[in-house]
């Protein structure tokens, strides 16, 4: 009925005054709205400040991935996020845009470099989409550009249709391999289960799926799942008019930074919740440990049998995990409790509370009452007409179609919490 009384053709005509009062109630976000020469809307684009601001005290790795709204009138909402040191999902900039092509998404990273500028050691993940890939490369040619390894294994999939069950572990263990002989040994198992594969995965670029070889450390950010999960919690957000749309999902973000900045100012850990965990565990593996010192830094663990070296001073062990993961991996615990040193001396500055605190420390404040906006007339009198293209009859579907490759997952499969 709402359709019937042209509410979604209303709700693009509230945008200029919506976007003027986010713009006024959140000074130094970054807003933007294009539309074509018939006045038609195209894009909207929205990086709040609290997440502009946040986004300095994390891990520069950027997660981006669209999903396709259910309204009256068609479109892709787009999403870019990233994970904080406490392993939530800190959303950066999201937008309405009217398809995923070469020139929305171009247009999209536009205004993100804008907004965020260009980070050191700074890389995008998203999934195997080829305008993703072509507007990377035009506004960021000098950016490592990864690939989610999860789309990149239904490639594989979808290419050679066999030996599912014996490539996926061996595929998914090589990807987070921590060391040059473990990933080698995986790709010989992999070769012999069908060398086309190999080729393939070589052709793709070591770079770009396999955290060993990654120019710049990824950390666990391996997939682009945390924008998936923003897409999941927006289902029924999605058949909304674009208006109300755009607002659930910064009321929605507004919840999150809220929460987690409560968590962040309560906690008493060493570090966020989620690297905590990973550094209880690792204290766990190394009780039966022996160290042997060779310099005031420089130290030789015995593993069952097998000898580790641990370099205090540049953060490193042979086993890979120290340095790549920025935690004490066992071998290094072992070194530490054998010389009575804290392990938050050692571990990544983002993992810590302190950092975490100023990841969400800007609050998302409520937008005052549509009653009260104060919106100047030259802005009030603003013609947005919606897109040409309308939503085809039938109901929208609420989920996504699954591929063959999680059909064929087993039900009772679970997965780790921690690593994945």
């Amino acid at each position: 009925m709402n359709f019937l009384r042209g509410e979604p053709a209303d709700s693009y005509k509230k945008l200029p005054g919506y976007l003027y009062t986010m713009d006024k109630t959140y000074p130094g976000s970054h807003i933007r709205m294009e539309k074509s020469s018939k006045n038609e809307f195209m894009y909207v684009y929205i990086s709040l400040y609290a997440f502009i601001r946040g986004f300095d005290h994390c891990r520069p790795i950027v997660v981006v991935d669209g999903s396709h709204l259910k309204s009256y009138y068609i479109g892709t909402f787009v999403s870019a996020s990233t994970l904080d040191g406490a392993g939530h999902i800190l959303p950066l900039a999201y937008g309405v845009i009217d398809s995923e092509n070469d020139a929305a998404w171009t247009w999209f990273f536009e205004q993100f470099k804008i907004a965020y500028g260009v980070r050191e050691n700074m890389c995008i993940v998203s999934g195997r989409n080829e305008s993703i890939i072509k507007s990377v490369s035009r506004v960021y040619p000098d950016l490592l550009h990864c690939a989610c390894i999860w789309h990149l294994w239904n490639n594989v999939y979808k290419k050679f249709k066999k030996s599912h069950a014996k490539l996926s572990e061996i595929y998914f263990s090589m990807a987070k391999a921590y060391t040059q002989t473990e990933f080698d040994s995986l790709m010989e198992k992999v070769e012999k289960v069908d060398i086309r594969v190999k080729e393939y995965l070589e052709l793709a670029g070591y770079e770009k799926w396999a955290r060993l070889y990654a120019p710049v450390n990824r950390g666990w950010t391996m997939t682009s799942n945390i924008v998936e999960s923003i897409n999941a919690a927006l289902v029924s957000a999605r058949e909304l008019p674009i208006y109300d749309f755009l607002e659930e999902v910064r009321k929605m973000f507004g919840r999150w930074n809220c929460s987690n900045r409560k968590e962040a100012t309560q906690t008493y850990k060493t570090l966020g919740k989620k690297y905590q965990e990973m550094l209880e565990l690792n204290e766990t593996m190394c009780t039966r440990m022996t160290v042997v010192p060779s310099t005031e830094y420089l130290y030789t663990v015995n593993d069952g049998g097998g000898n580790y070296t641990v370099c205090l001073l540049e953060r490193k062990c042979v086993c890979g995990r120290f340095q790549i993961d920025e935690l004490p991996c066992p071998h290094a615990w072992a070194v530490l409790k054998s010389k009575f040193l804290m392990p938050e001396e050692y571990c990544s500055s983002y993992y810590k509370p302190s950092t975490i605190v100023m990841t969400c420390d800007v609050p998302v404040y409520p937008l005052p009452n549509k009653n009260n906006w104060n919106i100047p007339e030259h802005v009030a009198e603003e013609v947005v007409l919606p897109p040409k293209w309308k939503r085809p009859p039938g109901r929208p579907k609420k989920k996504r179609d699954k591929n063959l490759s999680e059909l064929l997952l087993p039900k009772n499969q679970h997965s780790c919490s921690i690593c994945g």
